[in-house]
């Protein structure tokens, strides 16, 4: 007879595709999930993994097996969320993922204060690029992100939160640094840094500059950044601009190094996404209103500029 227990080891083997990994993520010995699987195997007269492979794989019968396996693990969590919903208690394990460009200056506004009203949900934050939080929210090995939308992804929801501008970061003796605000048209390619690829702000960035080519430099040195903080801390040294969001400016409240645009303001949309497969639907909305609530109010304001796509 197939068992719960079966199901969730073939998940985490396929999450982790290592046998060690997984046994020790479900909490069991090497042995003990290596054997439910083999009697899984044998139960249904089908190898759901190629174990000459490292990492190991699942089969294409395996495949298919699996996907089952997380319908019925998830439609299973529903029970114990259920009951806790008619109990209204707010209990339980919420993984959330962030963005690089989200997670340094948001998560500190929100964190701590949904922690203090909600003390029996425990907070499991990763941060990641959008594309390995779609990736982890359809294998279910993340319950919920927070990223820039639209995604256009059939598979995701998304939930807009707030809307950021796009400002400009300038060196202190930048020519730029005498305008009270700059056209878009005035940017000038040569001197813009990027994030490094993978980053959907470098894809916003070069899609609102309209950076057909990237040009030759005329910055002191290539280099693609994996943080905003660390664009602005070059530029403060070497010279150059680009572009960073609203909340990350509110760090440098009252800098004379940041600028608006003029005749146009760009927003980048901010979203909690999840999948159609999500469980807990209570502590979606709990985290919204808690993050809505911990923003500026004007962020809320979706009319007040443009969103920015960053994704076809």
């Amino acid at each position: 007879m197939i068992t719960l227990i079966q199901l969730e080891y073939i998940a985490a083997l396929d999450t982790y595709r290592h046998f060690a990994t997984a046994a020790e993520k479900c909490f069991v010995t090497q042995p003990t999930l290596s054997m439910q699987i083999k009697k899984l195997e044998e139960e249904l007269g089908e190898v759901l993994f190629d174990r000459t492979k490292q990492p190991v794989i699942p089969t294409e019968q395996g495949k298919q097996v699996i996907a089952q396996a997380r319908v019925v693990l998830q439609e299973t969590s529903r029970i114990k969320t259920l009951i806790n919903d008619l109990k209204q208690q707010v209990t339980g394990d919420l993984r959330i993922g962030l963005i690089p460009t989200i997670a340094p200056y948001l998560l500190p506004l929100f964190a701590g204060k949904f922690k203090e009203t909600y003390p029996e949900v425990e907070l499991i934050v990763e941060e990641a690029i959008t594309e390995k939080i779609e990736e982890m929210l359809i294998r279910d090995t993340l319950d919920v992100g927070v990223v820039v939308t639209p995604l256009h992804n059939s598979q995701i929801i998304e939930y807009p939160l707030y809307y950021e501008e796009m400002l400009i970061y300038h060196h202190a003796e930048h020519p730029v640094a005498l305008q009270p605000v700059i056209k878009v048209e005035e940017i000038n390619p040569a001197e813009v840094w990027l994030l490094g690829d993978g980053h959907c702000f470098r894809s916003q960035v070069i899609n609102f500059c309209d950076i057909k080519n990237i040009e030759p430099s005329q910055l002191p040195f290539e280099f693609e950044a994996g943080s905003i903080d660390t664009l602005m801390k070059i530029i403060d040294r070497e010279g150059g601009y680009t572009l960073i969001p609203e909340l990350a400016a509110l760090e440098k409240e009252n800098s004379k190094q940041i600028k608006s645009f003029s005749g146009i303001t760009p927003l980048r949309e901010v979203s909690l996404v999840y999948t159609r497969k999500f469980a807990k639907t209570r502590l979606i909305g709990l985290l919204a209103e808690n993050i809505r609530q911990s923003v500026p109010k004007i962020l809320l304001n979706k009319e007040r500029g443009l969103v920015v796509e960053w994704r076809e």
